[in-house]
């Protein structure tokens, strides 16, 4: 589903920064991937690539087989409304509309008649726990419930790959096991391929598979085993687990 190819990102200035400094990996389809690291390693810069929100200095990125650093600006507007979901730190919802409203409102950009975004829409809201909060007002549902409607609306598109940037970073303990069980839980039952940026260790037990990152270099893959994912999800948090790639 995603395939990278010597990937660099450099900011100019009077010192250039290096952010992402030749890195090459595959995502096959229905993978939940974590990318972690340190500050500053790169893994949110990698994200904004993958998810078409910025330009690389150069390399080559392939999103189900399509090398979309050849598309028009328009085309790859097109293929993110289409194609990707985002889930932000920061829920990016809009106050003025209900939470129902919020997650259709990519189907409505897309064409799609009332009738039937509206049927999608609160199928997926049902899907995420909130079949009972359609008509709430944003500032009306908690900061887990906010960003459980942003997942909703990265997934009503059908996207074939939903990012997320740090989506529990303002989330208490307990709305963050909620939000990444539920992640678990779209990639095993949707098959829903998935890309996570987290800097908490004990959030990479979800995933299948981490990309360790360090200073703009992809330095470690590791694979998170069966057992453990199923754990993280029965029994929450683990304390102990070690935020050292090496």
């Amino acid at each position: 589903m995603i395939k990278v190819t010597d990937l660099k990102k450099t900011y100019p200035g009077k010192v250039p920064v290096h952010a992402l400094k030749g890195v090459s990996f595959e995502i096959p389809s229905g993978q939940f991937v974590a990318i972690m690291g340190p500050s500053g390693s790169g893994k949110s810069t990698l994200l904004h690539q993958l998810a078409l929100l910025d330009d690389p200095t150069s390399g080559r990125i392939l999103l189900d087989g399509l090398d979309v650093l050849t598309l028009t600006d328009r085309k790859r507007t097109e293929f993110r409304l289409r194609h990707l979901g985002y889930v932000f730190q920061e829920y990016a919802l809009i106050p003025e509309l209900n939470a129902i409203e919020n997650a259709f409102l990519p189907l409505m950009l897309l064409g799609m008649k009332r009738k039937e975004f509206i049927r999608v829409s609160t199928e997926l809201m049902g899907r995420v726990g909130l079949d009972n909060r359609l008509h709430h007002l944003i500032n009306e549902l908690s900061g887990g419930e906010q960003q459980r409607v942003a997942i909703a609306r990265a997934l009503v598109n059908k996207s074939k790959i939903l990012f997320a940037d740090e989506p529990c970073a303002n989330l208490d303990t307990e709305n963050k096991g909620i939000v990444l069980r539920l992640l678990r839980k779209l990639c095993n039952d949707l098959g829903q391929t998935i890309v996570m940026v987290t800097h908490e260790p004990e959030q990479r037990e979800f995933a299948d598979r981490v990309l360790w990152f360090r200073d703009g270099r992809l330095v470690k893959e590791e694979y998170i085993g069966k057992d453990v994912r199923e754990d993280a999800i029965h029994n929450g948090y683990r304390t102990d687990v070690s935020s050292d790639p090496d």
